[in-house]
């Protein structure tokens, strides 16, 4: 993979109205190609977060269900001030995007598959990613494993989790990388994994903040994960705290997020704050 491609980005911030830039990276965080206006130095940093990002999206693919086929389509992280979308762009390649709050995002997703689509004549093999597969067993089998006890499960997480078809599974960590709670049924185990990815995938996203625009004050909202059989969100949840939650792809997912948002105050109410991690 030595060919600049830079060339082909420019499609993207010349046809997509508030698109700011756009970035092709291997999958081992080398670039491969960006659009005007972006520095060396910038578009390395991007393009290794951008690396870790998607790693680590496609270890929790376990975490959104226990689909054999199931697949990464794609990572979008929202700032104030912005959005970043990353996805698939053949064998070892992937495709980063910025733009700014009121994009529209049909066609910036749109404009970005069918440069994935013409970018197939210079690299190999389909744009989707398969999923890391889930631990032996599956997380079903996971699930009977001993859970964390009555003490580990959060009742407002629960009932929120209840209250929206679709929902899976969810788990608040603190910003030291370590579960303070989860749903019912969740193993500690299981818990402990999705919230070591958590905070690299938050850490991750902080990193990408520039690249959707140089704000003083920017502020991350959340990362949203996308598979083929189910979403994973992480969200703020109070200072020095996140919330990952999990949920079929048919999920409502509006109603989803917004339970989830609703929920956070009683989490940070009754759990007990750790280490801090700084703002968020």
């Amino acid at each position: 993979m030595t060919a600049d491609l830079s060339w082909m980005l420019q499609d993207i911030v010349q046809n997509v109205p508030r698109a700011r830039h756009a970035v092709l990276l291997s999958a081992d965080g080398l670039p491969r190609g960006s659009t005007e206006g972006l520095g060396p130095k910038d578009v390395g940093t991007i393009s290794a977060a951008m690396a870790g990002m998607q790693s680590l999206s496609r270890a929790t693919a376990h975490f959104a269900g226990t689909a054999k086929d199931g697949q990464w389509s794609q990572t979008v992280i929202e700032f104030s001030h912005g959005w970043i979308f990353l996805i698939g762009a053949g064998q070892g390649a992937y495709l980063a995007a910025a733009a700014e709050p009121d994009v529209d995002m049909q066609q910036i997703s749109f404009r970005m598959h069918r440069l994935v689509a013409r970018l197939g004549n210079n690299l190999t093999s389909a744009p989707r990613i398969p999923a890391d597969e889930a631990p032996a067993g599956g997380y079903a089998d996971a699930a009977r494993h001993e859970t964390g006890g009555s003490g580990f499960v959060l009742p407002a997480l629960d009932r929120a989790i209840a209250d929206v078809r679709g929902a899976r599974h969810a788990v608040l960590l603190g910003g030291d990388g370590l579960p303070r709670g989860a749903t019912a049924g969740m193993t500690r185990d299981l818990a402990d994994t999705i919230s070591a990815a958590m905070t690299g995938i938050h850490a991750y996203s902080r990193v990408t903040a520039q690249f959707a625009g140089a704000v003083e004050d920017a502020a991350w909202r959340q990362t949203v994960i996308e598979f083929s059989h189910g979403w994973i969100f992480l969200i703020a949840a109070g200072e020095g705290a996140f919330l990952a939650a999990a949920a079929e792809h048919d999920c409502d997912i509006e109603e989803f997020t917004t339970r989830l948002h609703e929920v956070v105050p009683d989490l940070t109410a009754q759990s007990v704050h750790g280490g801090g991690a700084g703002d968020v």
